[in-house]
């Protein structure tokens, strides 16, 4: 469903182009929220205004992939690995100011 608001602004009428969220960007939000299967395809039935029957394969495809960040910081590589955390403190001096 595409919709498109308008509005009036002070260089004319702009148009918004609104479209409907889809059922994987609502598994989406609901994974977000809960790290049980079931909940998620309540949660995203709910969001969507489908029966859960609709959702479920859905949602059990994408649950079977397991999200892994394309890269992560070093201080969480660090941590994974297990070795502790490297602290790394970082100061700001201010530049002096020369009286004349």
């Amino acid at each position: 469903m595409l919709a498109k608001k308008k509005s009036q602004n002070r260089y004319g009428q702009r148009v918004t182009r609104v479209d409907a969220p889809t059922l994987e960007e609502a598994i989406a939000a609901a994974q977000g929220l809960t790290d049980d299967v079931e909940g998620q395809i309540a949660i995203a039935s709910q969001l969507m205004g489908m029966a859960e029957d609709e959702v479920r394969p859905v949602a059990l495809k994408l649950s079977a992939k397991p999200i892994r960040p394309e890269r992560l910081p070093i201080a969480d590589r660090v941590m994974a690995r297990g070795e502790g955390a490297k602290v790394i403190v970082v100061e700001r001096r201010r530049p002096r100011v020369v009286a004349r």
